[in-house]
């Protein structure tokens, strides 16, 4: 199974969706709020399911903060992050994993990527591809293959 994992595009999406349509389609789509127009624009160009959450930018949106799915028997779960105060730390967060019995933790919100894994529990925030931050200012997102066993990365957009 494999999952893009996209998110604060904040109405920027041209170069998310040129980038990823020359990939291989992932099985789902993983959109983690700020603009969740962006995230039906990007199913919609693509074809492939999507998953959205809202971001704090999103007002009057009809999705909702978190989502907590199953993939090959993983459970993910998702959120923009906002709530969980995930600039100044990752406790809020990791403690609502572990509250959900999460494998894999799925949050934007910083615009800075993240991959690690802490107290058993894979942790990414695919950054942005769109407004970036952090010491690199790289456009980014992140992809999960879930097989056997989970693999995330952060892969950087290379504007050309």
């Amino acid at each position: 199974m494999k999952i893009f994992v996209i998110g604060d595009t904040h109405g920027s999406n041209k170069g998310i969706i040129d980038y990823i349509s020359k990939l291989e389609n992932p099985d789902i789509i993983l959109y983690l709020g700020d603009y969740v127009e962006d995230g039906e624009k990007i199913s919609e160009e693509l074809g492939v399911e999507t998953i959205i959450v809202r971001g704090n930018g999103d007002y009057f949106s009809k999705y909702k903060d978190d989502e907590l799915i199953e993939v090959n028997q993983k459970k993910i779960f998702l959120t923009h992050g906002h709530q969980y105060k995930v600039k100044y730390n990752l406790d809020r967060i990791i403690y609502k994993g572990e509250e959900v019995g999460a494998d894999i933790i799925l949050f934007g919100h910083t615009h800075i990527p993240i991959n690690t894994k802490e107290n058993g529990i894979y942790i990414m925030n695919p950054g942005s591809p769109a407004f970036p931050r952090g010491r690199s200012f790289e456009k980014t997102f992140g992809i999960i293959h879930i097989n056997n066993s989970i693999s995330m990365e952060i892969i950087n957009i290379e504007d050309k």
